[in-house]
Protein backbone atom coordinates (compact mmCIF):
# COMPACT_ATOMS: atom_id res chain seq x y z
CA UNK A 1 0.00 0.00 0.00
CA UNK A 2 1.21 3.58 -0.60
CA UNK A 3 2.71 5.20 2.08
CA UNK A 4 -0.06 8.29 1.53
CA UNK A 5 -3.01 6.31 1.01
CA UNK A 6 -1.68 4.19 4.29
CA UNK A 7 -1.08 7.96 6.21
CA UNK A 8 -4.41 8.89 4.69
CA UNK A 9 -6.32 5.71 6.32
CA UNK A 10 -4.60 6.73 9.34
CA UNK A 11 -5.92 10.54 9.79
CA UNK A 12 -9.32 9.16 8.66
CA UNK A 13 -9.61 6.70 11.55
CA UNK A 14 -7.64 9.04 13.76
CA UNK A 15 -10.65 11.30 12.99
CA UNK A 16 -13.52 8.98 13.42
CA UNK A 17 -12.15 8.10 16.62
CA UNK A 18 -12.30 11.67 17.77
CA UNK A 19 -15.56 12.26 16.50
CA UNK A 20 -16.56 9.20 18.60
CA UNK A 21 -15.28 10.52 21.32
CA UNK A 22 -16.92 14.33 21.16
CA UNK A 23 -20.15 12.50 20.58
CA UNK A 24 -19.65 9.96 23.66
CA UNK A 25 -18.28 12.74 25.80
CA UNK A 26 -21.48 15.30 25.12
CA UNK A 27 -23.95 12.39 25.94
CA UNK A 28 -22.52 11.74 29.18
CA UNK A 29 -22.41 15.47 30.02
CA UNK A 30 -26.18 15.36 28.62
CA UNK A 31 -26.70 12.56 30.88
CA UNK A 32 -24.96 14.33 33.81
CA UNK A 33 -27.21 17.63 33.17
CA UNK A 34 -30.52 15.65 33.45
CA UNK A 35 -29.68 14.31 37.14
CA UNK A 36 -31.50 16.16 39.18
CA UNK A 37 -31.45 16.35 43.30
CA UNK A 38 -33.87 14.12 45.06
CA UNK A 39 -36.69 15.71 46.39
CA UNK A 40 -35.61 18.04 49.28
CA UNK A 41 -35.89 16.67 53.03
CA UNK A 42 -37.93 18.94 54.80
CA UNK A 43 -39.32 17.17 57.95
CA UNK A 44 -37.77 19.75 59.95
CA UNK A 45 -40.79 21.99 58.48
CA UNK A 46 -43.43 18.89 58.81
CA UNK A 47 -43.68 18.91 55.15
CA UNK A 48 -42.71 15.03 53.15
CA UNK A 49 -41.97 16.34 49.29
CA UNK A 50 -42.79 13.36 46.57
CA UNK A 51 -39.80 12.55 44.18
CA UNK A 52 -42.47 12.42 41.41
CA UNK A 53 -45.98 14.89 41.74
CA UNK A 54 -48.95 13.24 42.19
CA UNK A 55 -51.92 13.47 39.72
CA UNK A 56 -55.12 14.18 41.39
CA UNK A 57 -58.73 12.33 40.91
CA UNK A 58 -61.19 13.76 38.08
CA UNK A 59 -63.29 16.23 39.12
CA UNK A 60 -66.71 18.71 38.37
CA UNK A 61 -67.52 20.83 41.22
CA UNK A 62 -68.45 24.38 41.91
CA UNK A 63 -66.19 27.53 42.70
CA UNK A 64 -66.86 30.19 44.87
CA UNK A 65 -68.18 32.08 41.99
CA UNK A 66 -70.80 29.02 41.12
CA UNK A 67 -68.54 28.34 38.12
CA UNK A 68 -68.37 24.67 37.48
CA UNK A 69 -64.62 23.41 37.52
CA UNK A 70 -62.04 20.75 36.75
CA UNK A 71 -58.73 19.63 37.45
CA UNK A 72 -57.51 22.27 34.60
CA UNK A 73 -58.49 25.04 37.20
CA UNK A 74 -56.16 24.09 38.95
CA UNK A 75 -53.45 24.79 36.10
CA UNK A 76 -51.46 27.39 35.57
CA UNK A 77 -50.16 28.55 39.50
CA UNK A 78 -49.03 26.84 42.76
CA UNK A 79 -52.04 25.88 44.93
CA UNK A 80 -51.90 25.08 48.77
CA UNK A 81 -55.03 23.06 49.48
CA UNK A 82 -56.88 21.68 52.29
CA UNK A 83 -59.73 20.26 53.57
CA UNK A 84 -62.07 22.51 55.72
CA UNK A 85 -65.82 23.76 55.87
CA UNK A 86 -67.39 27.49 56.95
CA UNK A 87 -69.10 26.03 60.13
CA UNK A 88 -65.87 24.51 61.61
CA UNK A 89 -65.45 26.02 64.82
CA UNK A 90 -61.88 25.52 65.69
CA UNK A 91 -59.37 24.35 62.80
CA UNK A 92 -60.65 25.68 60.03
CA UNK A 93 -60.46 29.37 60.81
CA UNK A 94 -56.89 28.68 62.78
CA UNK A 95 -55.88 27.55 59.15
CA UNK A 96 -57.47 30.07 57.28
CA UNK A 97 -55.80 32.56 59.62
CA UNK A 98 -52.13 31.03 59.25
CA UNK A 99 -52.72 31.12 55.88
CA UNK A 100 -53.67 34.31 55.69
CA UNK A 101 -50.20 35.32 57.34
CA UNK A 102 -48.26 32.68 54.99
CA UNK A 103 -49.70 34.91 52.34
CA UNK A 104 -47.70 37.92 53.40
CA UNK A 105 -44.11 36.05 53.91
CA UNK A 106 -43.75 34.21 50.59
CA UNK A 107 -41.04 36.54 48.97
CA UNK A 108 -42.86 38.33 45.71
CA UNK A 109 -39.75 37.10 43.58
CA UNK A 110 -41.87 33.39 43.87
CA UNK A 111 -45.07 33.06 42.50
CA UNK A 112 -47.77 33.72 44.35
CA UNK A 113 -50.18 30.83 45.22
CA UNK A 114 -53.33 30.88 45.86
CA UNK A 115 -55.09 29.06 48.96
CA UNK A 116 -57.51 26.66 48.52
CA UNK A 117 -60.51 25.52 50.66
CA UNK A 118 -62.15 22.33 49.38
CA UNK A 119 -65.64 21.61 51.50
CA UNK A 120 -65.67 18.76 53.81
CA UNK A 121 -69.75 20.18 54.13
CA UNK A 122 -71.27 20.39 50.93
CA UNK A 123 -74.67 20.26 51.57
CA UNK A 124 -74.50 24.05 53.60
CA UNK A 125 -71.47 25.19 52.08
CA UNK A 126 -72.86 26.77 48.79
CA UNK A 127 -71.19 29.01 46.73
CA UNK A 128 -72.13 32.05 48.32
CA UNK A 129 -71.46 30.91 51.50
CA UNK A 130 -67.74 29.65 50.65
CA UNK A 131 -67.39 33.51 49.31
CA UNK A 132 -68.39 35.38 51.73
CA UNK A 133 -66.46 33.12 53.93
CA UNK A 134 -63.38 33.50 52.06
CA UNK A 135 -63.81 37.20 51.62
CA UNK A 136 -62.68 37.91 54.97
CA UNK A 137 -59.17 36.05 54.41
CA UNK A 138 -58.08 37.41 51.12
CA UNK A 139 -58.15 37.39 47.51
CA UNK A 140 -55.82 34.40 47.28
CA UNK A 141 -58.40 32.21 48.84
CA UNK A 142 -60.67 30.08 46.28
CA UNK A 143 -63.14 27.11 47.23
CA UNK A 144 -64.76 24.15 45.87
CA UNK A 145 -67.96 23.14 46.69
CA UNK A 146 -70.59 20.38 44.90
CA UNK A 147 -70.94 16.98 44.30
CA UNK A 148 -69.83 14.65 47.70
CA UNK A 149 -68.46 11.78 46.30
CA UNK A 150 -66.52 14.42 43.60
CA UNK A 151 -65.18 15.82 46.71
CA UNK A 152 -64.52 12.67 48.31
CA UNK A 153 -62.34 11.27 45.56
CA UNK A 154 -60.53 14.61 45.21
CA UNK A 155 -59.77 14.11 49.22
CA UNK A 156 -59.19 10.65 48.64
CA UNK A 157 -56.15 12.01 45.93
CA UNK A 158 -54.86 14.59 47.97
CA UNK A 159 -54.71 12.19 51.12
CA UNK A 160 -57.65 13.38 52.82
CA UNK A 161 -60.80 12.02 54.15
CA UNK A 162 -63.95 13.75 55.86
CA UNK A 163 -66.51 12.08 58.36
CA UNK A 164 -69.83 13.88 59.14
CA UNK A 165 -71.37 13.23 63.22
CA UNK A 166 -73.56 14.34 65.15
CA UNK A 167 -73.16 15.97 68.21
CA UNK A 168 -75.16 15.44 71.71
CA UNK A 169 -76.31 19.18 71.30
CA UNK A 170 -78.01 18.06 67.57
CA UNK A 171 -75.20 19.72 66.21
CA UNK A 172 -73.49 18.37 62.89
CA UNK A 173 -69.16 18.54 62.76
CA UNK A 174 -67.33 16.97 60.11
CA UNK A 175 -63.95 15.42 60.94
CA UNK A 176 -61.41 15.90 58.42
CA UNK A 177 -58.07 15.73 57.81
CA UNK A 178 -55.77 18.89 58.51
CA UNK A 179 -53.14 18.29 56.67
CA UNK A 180 -52.07 21.40 53.40
CA UNK A 181 -51.50 19.89 50.22
CA UNK A 182 -49.14 21.80 47.47
CA UNK A 183 -50.66 21.61 44.22
CA UNK A 184 -47.78 22.60 41.23
CA UNK A 185 -48.82 24.29 37.98
CA UNK A 186 -49.46 20.94 36.16
CA UNK A 187 -51.98 20.30 38.82
CA UNK A 188 -50.35 17.73 40.63
CA UNK A 189 -49.68 17.08 44.61
CA UNK A 190 -46.20 17.34 44.87
CA UNK A 191 -46.04 17.90 48.39
CA UNK A 192 -47.75 17.78 52.02
CA UNK A 193 -47.65 19.62 55.41
CA UNK A 194 -48.38 18.33 58.53
CA UNK A 195 -49.73 20.11 61.48
CA UNK A 196 -48.89 22.24 63.77
CA UNK A 197 -48.74 24.47 60.90
CA UNK A 198 -46.77 27.63 61.35
CA UNK A 199 -46.92 30.85 58.50
CA UNK A 200 -43.12 31.72 58.57
CA UNK A 201 -42.31 27.39 58.15
CA UNK A 202 -45.16 26.94 55.20
CA UNK A 203 -43.79 29.92 53.99
CA UNK A 204 -39.74 28.78 54.24
CA UNK A 205 -41.06 25.32 52.49
CA UNK A 206 -43.12 25.93 49.95
CA UNK A 207 -39.69 28.32 48.50
CA UNK A 208 -37.81 24.95 49.39
CA UNK A 209 -40.34 23.06 47.11
CA UNK A 210 -40.69 25.75 44.36
CA UNK A 211 -36.87 26.36 44.22
CA UNK A 212 -36.63 22.27 43.59
CA UNK A 213 -39.07 21.93 40.99
CA UNK A 214 -38.60 24.73 38.72
CA UNK A 215 -35.17 23.08 38.40
CA UNK A 216 -36.65 19.68 38.04
CA UNK A 217 -39.79 20.33 36.12
CA UNK A 218 -39.16 23.79 34.33
CA UNK A 219 -42.95 24.81 33.74
CA UNK A 220 -43.18 24.43 37.77
CA UNK A 221 -42.15 27.85 37.42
Amino acid sequence: MDTSIRRTLIVLVLVAALIFGVVVARQLMLADEQKVAPAPELTHLNTYVYDEPRPLADFQLQDETGATVGPDSLKGRWTIAFLGYTNCPDVCPATMATLKRTDRLIPQDLPQPEFLLISADPERDTPEKLQSYLGFFGSDFRGLTGDEEDLRMLAKSLNGVFVERDTEEDMVLVDHSAHLTVIDPEGRMIAVIQPPHKPEEIAEAFEEIYQWARLRHPRAG
